[in-house]
């Protein structure tokens, strides 16, 4: 059941007016859908559009948002509710903790820190939440590609890969994560890969 999801994504709105629009796309989706959004709590960018888009279709928001940024007034004054943390380590573990899943839109370094963070944690079985991408034109391409490098190279194991969903359109992303079934995950228990 898909109660919370949590997204990451840019605070500038990036070149591509389709990324705002996207990001305001899946916040309605998320309203309609009864999914409560859990973002970083900004205001700006892709993070304003996303929680405007949940709030204005009805849909609850929560923001969790360091001290050191609210008082910078970046912080999102309609939300339903706003959890202040003291860390941005404190911010990730609380919006993976009140989630069901996971989704990354286009964004910076931040943004691809919170993905690979998750992962990770994935990885490492300390959680079996469904992650995605919403590849909004491709934004993702590039890195996708080098994420299969690493998978050639003996870095990722493949069945970790399908960790990661990527769809371009919001609604099947839902669909996606909504289906999702984690894999079996034995990383540190089995040794065949090229040590």
């Amino acid at each position: 059941m898909m109660k919370r999801i949590t997204v990451f994504c840019g605070s500038n709105n990036g070149a591509d007016p389709e990324y705002k629009a996207q990001a305001y796309k899946l916040g309605q989706i998320l309203a309609q859908n009864s999914i409560e959004l859990v973002y970083g709590g900004a205001y700006v960018g892709l993070m304003g559009a996303v929680a405007d888009g949940v709030l204005e279709w009805g849909g609850n928001v929560i923001g969790i948002i360091p001290s050191f940024l609210q008082k910078k007034e970046l912080a999102h004054t309609g939300l339903s509710e706003m959890i202040i943390v003291d860390t941005m380590h404190q911010r990730k573990a609380k919006m993976e903790e009140l989630c069901d899943g996971i989704i990354a839109l286009p964004g910076g370094f931040g943004t691809l820190d919170e993905l690979f963070e998750i992962l990770t944690w994935a990885q490492l079985s300390l959680h079996n939440k469904p992650t995605g991408i919403l590849n909004t034109n491709g934004f993702y391409n590039t890195l996708l590609k080098f994420v299969d490098e690493m998978v050639v190279q003996n870095f990722v194991k493949g069945e970790y890969r399908d960790l990661l969903l990527v769809n371009e359109n919001p609604d099947n992303l839902i669909k996606q994560m909504k289906s999702y079934v984690p894999p079996l995950n034995d990383k540190w228990f089995v040794t065949n890969m090229n040590q």
